[in-house]
């Protein structure tokens, strides 16, 4: 997919990821959020670098691109809301001083996921800036589900259409930590899984893989097929042609489309100060199956 725009880009690799040469004031008129919303979709993820945004600032660059997601998720077991953080700012930490909602669940976020798996229609996008930085790796990495479905051949894109993939919590955390306590787990299990389509039929007419680590298995098969099938697919659509590296400095601005591709957090330091300050944009649409497009279309 391209776009024709005036803003100034500069492609980071060929498939996924614009470095996006804009200026803070003409970032916050919001003058070009039509243009930034459209090569979002387009290149996967933008990156701003030295914009230097206070949190104010920032929920203001993200209200000019889409809904502001505020309030808390559901609870689990445990009693525990999930909230969005003050103002629709979330401090993403894994210190649970800093996030005390979430830091629990952050070590997953180490494996390839998108977020909002677990819900009817899954956040459009996430802006996302370095409040502290970690000593060591910290990098984010991104991969495009578009270009890795568009790659597949038209026999297997067939088969996959027809199938559905079910999202679980210890489906997305057992993995990143194969030494969970019984507790742990009995609270992941609590929390509300749910059936996507794993072939995502947009309003645009572009389709993407919906891939992420919450994938727990394929209804209606072999659970050895299912698993078989779930790992080759995030193999072919986490190679290095379908992914961007993104390596912060103190002041970038990333911003990705969670609707059309997965990121993932690199390892760092144990006890590192990293935090990130994140605003995301609700949902425009349910991951759509091919009949369901139809019908719509109809």
């Amino acid at each position: 997919m391209t776009v024709t725009t005036a803003l100034e880009t500069v492609d980071l690799t060929p498939r996924i990821g614009s470095e996006l040469k804009i200026g803070k004031a003409d970032l916050l008129s919001g003058e070009h959020a039509d243009e930034i919303r459209k090569l979002l979709v387009a290149r996967g993820a933008l990156v701003v670098r030295g914009a230097n945004l206070d949190d104010d600032e920032l929920r203001t660059v993200a209200r000019s691109l889409g809904d502001l997601r505020l309030g808390a998720s559901k609870r689990g077991a445990d009693g525990a809301t999930l909230s969005e953080g003050e103002g629709g700012l979330l401090k993403v930490s894994l210190d649970e001083k800093v996030n005390p909602d979430y830091a629990r669940f952050l070590f997953g976020n180490h494996l390839w996921h998108m977020d909002g798996t677990y819900e009817e229609i899954p956040p459009f996008a996430t802006l996302f800036m370095p409040y502290k930085l970690s000593r060591e790796g910290g990098d984010t990495m991104f991969a495009s589900t578009y270009a890795a479905y568009e790659d597949l051949p038209e026999e297997e894109k067939a088969k996959l259409d027809k199938l559905r993939v079910v999202h679980t919590m210890p489906a997305a955390l057992f993995p990143a930590k194969r030494n969970c306590t019984p507790e742990e787990f009995a609270v992941w299990t609590s929390y509300p899984e749910r059936s996507h389509p794993l072939v995502w039929h947009h309003k645009s007419g572009r389709k993407s893989l919906v891939l992420s680590t919450s994938g727990a298995y394929v209804e209606g098969m072999h659970p050895a097929e299912s698993h078989d099938l779930l790992q080759r697919l995030m193999v072919h659509a986490t190679q290095d042609k379908y992914t961007y590296r993104h390596k912060w400095q103190p002041g970038d601005l990333a911003m990705w489309d969670n609707t059309g591709s997965m990121h993932r957090a690199m390892p760092f330091e144990k006890g590192s100060v990293r935090e990130f300050h994140r605003c995301t944009l609700n949902g425009e649409e349910p991951i759509t199956a091919v009949a369901e497009a139809e019908l719509q279309a109809g």
